[in-house]
């Protein structure tokens, strides 16, 4: 059997994307995720907030299989994710990590064509059809300019555009970003999280992504999940869950939220300390 009938074998069988069962991890003695139920959803933009050690990034590296959890289990499509091959499994889930380490001199476009690898059958190059999808990304996400520099030669910004590309050509029903816009200008952070939020309508993608800035998330994501101390302080719908007590509980400032019609979302205005 192939590697993609494999994943079709896998894709279609449950209504949820990706489901967290009580989670728990540690880092040593220490509880870093705190039994942790979280479902996610086709069609649907997630987006994880909380304060810095909150264990946003060890909640991401649980559902994408990175680390495996102490208790409890994380679900793909109703299979536990511990039982499906990595191969099949990178046809389902791509990650836009925090930050991408790589010594060697690949050029951009090189990087950008890794994420069609899954879909590439063993010892075979790769078809028109891969070629034409990393042309498109690239001219979606402006990195063509890039594509025959090295990416040691480009900085965090280009850099991180760049992997952010690659994940996009990967094509996979379910695209998960751990901070993938923090060294990026705003222009271009506004650019990929709109093309993602596109995905997630026109394909009914899910994305998760974990975000610092608040009002980004409020801005492009249906749902928010706040964590605080490894334990979710609270999830739901942006309108619902952006409230002044909710922000007050998890982060300790004061804010006043509402609907602004210029971004067309909800947002919130800090209070400065005195």
């Amino acid at each position: 059997m192939t590697v993609k009938n494999q994943a079709k074998n896998v894709t279609h069988k449950a209504e949820k994307s990706l489901d967290a069962r009580e989670v728990t991890y540690f880092f040593e003695d220490r509880k870093v995720i705190d039994n942790v139920s979280l479902s996610f959803y086709p069609g649907k933009f997630y987006g994880i907030v909380g304060p810095n050690g909150s264990g946003k990034s060890t909640l991401v590296d649980l559902l994408v299989r990175h680390r495996k959890p102490k208790d409890g289990s994380v679900y793909y499509l109703g299979r536990d994710i511990s039982l499906i091959p990595k191969n099949v499994l990178a046809l389902e889930i791509a990650l836009v990590p925090q930050n991408f380490y790589i010594n060697f001199p690949f050029t951009a476009e090189e990087i950008i064509s890794m994420g069609r690898y899954p879909h590439i059958p063993r010892f075979s190059q790769p078809a028109e059809e891969d070629r034409d999808i990393v042309r498109a990304i690239m001219a979606a996400t402006e990195t063509r300019e890039f594509a025959p520099r090295f990416i040691t030669e480009l900085s965090g910004g280009e850099r991180q555009r760049v992997v952010f590309a690659r994940a996009l050509a990967q094509d996979t029903p379910v695209l998960v970003l751990d901070e993938a816009t923090s060294n990026m200008d705003v222009q271009y952070t506004l650019r990929m999280l709109d093309i993602v939020k596109k995905n997630v309508v026109a394909k009914k993608r899910t994305a998760i992504a974990v975000l610092q800035d608040i009002n980004l998330a409020a801005m492009f994501c249906d749902e928010l999940i706040f964590l605080k101390h490894g334990k979710i302080a609270a999830n739901g719908a942006v309108d619902d869950i952006l409230t002044a007590e909710t922000v007050k509980q998890v982060f300790d400032v004061d804010v006043k939220a509402g609907f602004e019609q210029f971004s067309d979302s909800w947002q919130i205005i800090y209070k400065r300390p005195l």
